[in-house]
């Protein structure tokens, strides 16, 4: 018997592409932004996390953050001089490479360094990130966990077992030692004990006024020199 053309799988999961439309929209927010604030940013995030950059957007809402899609950010700015948007932005584009996040804002120079410089938060390692310090467990009863997490610690390495209903470290364990890369068995250790040890931060890399369309570079070290890179396919869809 013929197989139905009606007989069709349907994925309910299924989610349509964020395409071109998308890619323009961020192009014309990005250039408005340019019109409307006075500076312009770039900034580099040591050990992302969500949280903490959603807390600087709060404290920030006078301001706009733009985070990740640096390719199409480049294409809005300008690569060179021949297609910037606006004199000498093309500059901030060389960098925009790695973790790095463009800031508008009509804070001056000073406010800006002054409050990310300030701007410092601990919190959990997470794997691949090299431990801080030297970190040992001492021998002894761990009266801070219930007797039901003791198959966990010991499935991470721990030499533990229940000693009248505590949970016990039956010898001294060294969790890590200082510079050497965590993995996922470490970090969870860390975690459950409070040592937190890796420092969120962000560093100001360089800035381009709107108005008189100075640029100022804050690495202390030479612009990155210019490369060419093969365009990916979907950015040789953005027409502008």
């Amino acid at each position: 018997m013929p197989k139905s053309k009606r007989d069709k799988k349907i994925s309910l999961t299924k989610t349509a592409k964020k395409g071109l439309a998308t890619k323009q929209s961020l192009i014309e927010e990005l250039r408005k932004c340019v019109d409307i604030y006075k500076h312009l940013f770039i900034f580099s995030v040591a050990n992302m996390r969500n949280n903490k950059l959603k807390d600087i957007r709060t404290a920030w809402k006078h301001s706009r953050f733009f985070f990740g899609k640096n390719k199409v950010m480049m294409v809005a700015l300008g690569k060179g001089q021949t297609d910037e948007y606006k004199d000498n932005v093309h500059k901030v584009c060389k960098y925009l490479k790695g973790e790095v996040g463009v800031l508008f804002t009509n804070k001056t120079k000073d406010e800006v360094q002054e409050y990310f410089t300030q701007f410092k938060e601990m919190d959990f390692a997470r794997a691949g990130n090299q431990a801080q310090m030297d970190v040992v467990l001492d021998e002894g009863p761990l009266e801070q966990f219930p007797h039901s997490i003791e198959p966990q610690l010991r499935q991470l390495g721990l030499p533990t077992a229940l000693k009248k209903g505590v949970v016990t470290l039956l010898k001294e364990h060294q969790v890590c030692k200082e510079g050497e890369t965590l993995t996922p068995e470490q970090c969870r250790i860390l975690k459950l004990f409070g040592h937190e040890m890796a420092e969120f931060r962000v560093q100001i890399k360089c800035m381009w006024n709107s108005e008189t369309g100075v640029f100022d570079n804050f690495t202390g070290v030479e612009e990155p020199a210019e490369e060419e890179e093969e365009e990916e396919e979907e950015d040789a869809e953005i027409k502008i």
